[in-house]
């Protein structure tokens, strides 16, 4: 178990952007300390070594990490189906609304969501090496969009995938089919292919676990929460041990527990504040 940091050694940098974990080397840095920059409204906390998390919006936090220094993207942004679920009045608006407040980005005009996940496309393309990947969760209605804002700025598409829910919540199972699928898109940046570790074995591209675990939740639960297993298959078989592992819309923490597991350096984003907190629990308390 981590031991979290009782006290912060705080060190101010002026640079625009910084190779973060060169950093802490290279000023011989432990695991108590607060990275702050003097340029931008931004601080990176330390709280396991290897493992940087920063609250506030992503687009802010991507800007101060240096050029070419992360091998794979990982996360799971707002679908923004907000404005959609309202024009269609179903009983889920409420709930919607309930679990996805904080996201900020969930009842954005459509215009609004493309240019947010532009600056984000726009920021992983300077952050990523080449051949570096990405993969994201996305709903299927808006998987056309993120293709183009992506291979706009040199991502390359590789396929979409589908993660099935072995046991989904069976809401309105006698007026429609249950959900228990979701989308994700995987990319290669300025490459056609990266990392790809099968050990000589076919990958399928349908996945199959649970939902996540009561285990998984004993610090708290995120309405969007991705089980371990999940974050672990990809992250082995997308990134070598001690490449940098980036999940700018952090959520739980789950990607960063599965990057430590995996012996991953990572950096984690989250722009709600209780599921920082609960992210960081997770993580120091492996």
């Amino acid at each position: 178990m981590l031991t979290y940091p009782t006290e912060y050694i705080e060190h101010f940098v002026s640079e625009p952007s910084l190779d973060l974990f060169s950093y802490l080397d290279e000023n011989n840095l432990e695991d108590k300390f607060l990275v702050t920059s003097t340029k931008k409204d931004v601080t990176f906390e330390s709280i396991a070594p290897n493992c940087l998390l920063g609250n506030g919006n992503c687009t802010n936090f991507l800007s101060f990490i240096d050029s070419n220094s992360v091998d794979l993207i990982l996360t799971d942004p707002p679908y923004n189906l907000g404005e959609f679920m309202h024009r269609r009045n179903t009983n889920l608006v409420k709930m919607r609304e309930n679990q996805f407040a904080y996201a900020g980005w969930d009842n954005l005009s459509q215009d609004d969501w493309e240019i947010e996940m532009d600056n984000f496309f726009k920021e992983s393309a300077r952050i990523l090496r080449k051949s570096g990947s990405l993969l994201l969760f996305m709903s299927l209605i808006k998987i056309e969009t993120i293709i183009k804002l992506a291979t706009k700025y040199g991502f390359y598409y590789k396929t979409t995938g589908i993660w099935h829910k072995t046991n989904p919540m069976p809401r309105n199972m006698n007026i429609h089919f249950v959900n228990s699928t979701e989308a994700w898109v995987y990319f290669v940046y300025k490459d056609t292919s990266g990392v790809f570790n099968n050990n000589g074995k076919m990958v399928h591209d349908f996945i199959e676990t649970s939902l996540t675990t009561a285990k998984e939740k004993k610090f708290g639960k995120h309405p969007t929460q991705k089980p371990l297993k999940l974050m672990k298959h990809f992250i082995e078989h997308l990134s070598n041990k001690n490449d940098v592992v980036l999940d700018p819309f952090m959520g739980s923490g789950s990607t960063g527990v599965a990057a430590h597991r995996l012996k991953r350096k990572f950096i984690g984003i989250e722009l709600s504040e209780e599921y920082y907190e609960l992210s960081k629990k997770r993580i120091i308390n492996e």
